[in-house]
């Protein structure tokens, strides 16, 4: 399926990478989801900047009847259902690499709200949408990781082990459900300049990764959605449970 042929949901999608996604779906032609929590006013401002071609839709992907009706509402707004998933919601997450807990001082909760929003997100997405790609033949599910699990340079204990699980999620939903036509694949940035979620990093941390980077440049999340685009695209047909690391190649697999 072309890309402007398909229906995008990208989850946390009114600001950050989330946001530049779906400006990157929508330049290709695709109908976008923008789905967000509490940022209503970044979201309805994406959805005035991309036009008729975005709908904003509130649901907690952590509840499955939210999703659900999200799906719903989807199909009856565009008049066909979702083909595409982006799992890319951060929930209640900063990269402070200051403030960060410690071996000491993680809790178990820290890590449960890390692995909801990763997991149990990914999993209502997924099965919310899936009878529907049944039925066509065609789904892409892609879920932004992260380069931490392969090179923890901070030891973000909850939200890196969140990721790597999100890896493991991925490549079964590869296996059992490719015999459908779906793929599942994984992209993994580094450290984003700049998002919300990276504002308390130091610009300290940020030369660190740019002298260590082959770049030479710390990766943009516009450069993170064009990868993104690409498992969605046709190019990227025969590719399934696959994590491709963009990252200017701090990190070579």
């Amino acid at each position: 399926m072309n890309l402007n042929d398909q229906i995008v949901i990208i989850t946390g999608s009114s600001r950050g990478l989330g946001k530049e996604t779906a400006k990157a779906f929508a330049r290709e032609g695709a109908k976008v989801v923008i789905n967000y929590f509490h940022s209503e006013e970044k979201a309805h401002a994406l959805q005035k900047e991309i036009g008729e071609k975005a709908i904003a839709i509130r649901a907690d992907i952590r509840d499955s009847v939210q999703v659900n009706s999200m799906f719903q509402e989807t199909k009856e707004h565009f008049g066909a259902p979702i083909t595409t998933i982006v799992n890319n919601a951060l929930v209640n997450f900063q990269f402070d690499p200051i403030s960060k807990k410690d071996a000491e001082t993680i809790k178990w909760d820290d890590y449960k709200s890390q692995l909801e929003g990763a997991i149990l997100g990914a999993l209502n997405t997924v099965q919310a949408g899936l009878e529907d790609m049944k039925k066509l033949e065609f789904g892409r599910v892609i879920s932004v990781g992260t380069n931490l699990f392969q090179h923890p340079v901070v030891p973000y204990h909850d939200y890196t082990t969140s990721k790597a699980a999100l890896l493991g999620f991925t490549r079964n939903m590869a296996n059992e459900l490719g015999q459908y036509g779906i793929t599942a694949n994984m992209v993994s940035g580094g450290l984003l300049k700049t998002t919300d979620a990276s504002a308390s990093t130091s610009k300290e941390v940020f030369k660190i990764i740019e002298n260590s980077t082959p770049l030479r440049k710390v990766t943009d999340p516009q450069e993170v959605a064009d990868a993104i685009v690409f498992f969605a695209s046709p190019w990227a047909r025969a590719v399934t449970g696959q994590n491709l690391v963009v990252d200017g190649g701090l990190v070579m697999n």
